[in-house]
């Protein structure tokens, strides 16, 4: 249980917080510290109407939602103290982004640029220093004897030890460890075998109930590996939820990622866990308009090509302009993907009799000197012009304007486990195996960029591969 002081230090942190925005603000409108700057010896006379009561109440319900988000008032030791100051610079950077929204919609001409600057600046740096002095004060008082937590640690392996030496070397946090238990009888041999001057082993885990009533323990910190012990982590909840008792998970890297995204509901009075929901739905959403909005500019721009090259390829080549085929995209859904026509029009019958010339590793197929291409089918691959149909894909809502790009139905088939990850998302007309070679990348990489896609997807990352495209495209890297 949290004690009633630690409630109420994140209650007046909290306050203290809003209070200087709000002091800050109403300071600057009553002082206008320009003048000063640029040399005036007068304070211009501040009137305060209703309207500015709106906005000020409009302001501050911004402005506590903006720090409840990013700075999550909670009495964790286990923060370090630069994600703090990391979060501290989100929030007032996003309460600052407020003041001039608000500013610029009831017309506050006390908030000029130079003045919202000024507001950043105090407002981050009585932040940054306020958590510093609780920081030096806690630390005195934790030295002191004084403000101490007494730690179980769960697990005797190595990176449970590890660890344990890693939030002792913090005084800071304020940590005692009490002792270690372990999982095994093995793993209590292994701990005798050597043994550890600092930590004491309590005992086995079957013994956590009995450890429990005999020791002084304020928080269990369990650091077990959850694919082969999620039975004994749960009993290890339960006891220490009958005790009260504060209970941290430190799982794996690989269990992190599983536990990243968990997401609890519920429905029809049952609890229902959810791991993996897409969490980040305004980046979805901005993705989707951008991919639209960009769509439509570059069929307006480059309308006159797509005539052109449409009228040369029927008179060249026998056959329609469009190259239509099923694709796999987004949890498998097929779709027709388009293209302009580059081969000829029964190149997908012939391709049978041409498989034992695949020049690439995997289930794609690819030939360099492909006999079914068409003289204007060579250039148009060359310069990526046959993908530009796939804008109405886009359009569609089928793809996106980056992502892995879409396999055929007889290439998903002949996939690993792990490659499959790759139709999670929407498949794209670009991706990073796009702009780095194409065909001069091997099947294993061109899935493993992929994935690293998929685990680090941002808008800026799409950002970034859709301008590295444009010199791809233009100098034909890795095209044939």
């Amino acid at each position: 249980m949290i004690r009633l002081r630690h409630k109420l230090l994140i209650h007046i942190f909290r306050l203290f917080d809003q209070l200087v925005m709000v002091v800050t603000a109403v300071g600057i409108i009553y002082l206008r510290p320009e003048i000063f700057m640029l040399g005036g010896t007068h304070i211009l006379e501040a009137t305060f109407q209703i309207e500015d009561t709106i906005g000020l109440l409009i302001l501050a319900v911004g402005w506590i939602g903006i720090f409840d988000y990013f700075i999550r008032y909670k009495a964790d030791r286990l923060v370090a103290l630069n994600t703090q100051l990391k979060n501290l610079l989100k929030a007032t950077s996003m309460a600052t982004f407020w003041l001039m929204i608000i500013s610029a919609v009831f017309s506050v001409k006390s908030f000029n640029i130079l003045n919202i600057l000024i507001f950043f600046l105090l407002v981050t740096f009585i932040g940054i220093v306020s958590r510093l002095f609780l920081r030096v004060l806690l630390l005195s008082a934790r030295r002191s004897g004084y403000n101490y937590r007494f730690l179980l640690v769960i697990g005797t392996d190595e990176r449970a030890r590890e660890i344990a030496g890693r939030i002792e070397m913090k005084p800071e946090l304020g940590y005692k460890i009490v002792g270690f238990v372990a999982e095994t009888p093995e793993a209590a041999a292994q701990w005798q075998a050597k043994p550890h001057e600092r930590w004491k082993n309590l005992g086995l885990l079957t013994e956590l109930r009995l450890i429990l009533t005999q020791e002084r323990v304020d928080e269990v910190i369990v650091c077990l590996p959850m694919d082969v012990r999620f039975s004994d982590i749960t009993m290890v909840i339960q006891h220490a939820r009958d005790l009260g008792i504060v209970v941290r998970l430190m799982p794996a890297a690989l269990d992190g990622t599983l536990l990243r995204k968990l997401h609890i509901e519920e429905f029809e009075d049952e609890y229902v866990v959810t791991l993996f929901r897409e969490q980040m739905l305004l980046q979805l959403l901005l993705k989707r308009l951008i991919d639209a909005a960009l769509a439509l500019v570059v069929l307006a721009i480059l309308f006159p090509l797509l005539l052109v090259v449409a009228i040369l390829i029927k008179l060249t080549s026998p056959g329609p302009v469009l190259f239509v085929q099923k694709r796999v995209g987004m949890n498998q859904r097929q779709f027709k993907l388009y293209k302009f026509r580059s081969m000829v029009a029964n190149a997908e019958e012939r391709k049978s009799d041409l498989l034992h010339l695949n020049e690439r590793d995997g289930p794609a197929f690819k030939i360099g000197n492909d006999p079914r291409i068409t003289r204007i089918g060579r250039f148009i691959r060359k310069t990526s012009i046959d993908e530009l149909p796939q804008l109405f894909n886009v359009l569609s809502g089928e793809m996106s304007l980056v992502g892995p790009r879409p396999p055929l139905p007889e290439e998903v088939k002949k996939y690993e486990w792990m490659f499959r990850k790759r139709l999670c998302v929407k498949p794209g007309i670009t991706c990073i195996w796009q702009i780095s070679g194409r065909n001069d990348v091997s099947f294993d990489r061109w899935m493993q960029m992929d994935h690293e896609y998929i685990e680090n997807w941002s808008i800026l990352l799409d950002l970034q591969i859709l301008v590295k495209t444009i010199p791809a495209v233009l100098f034909s890297r890795g095209a044939s």
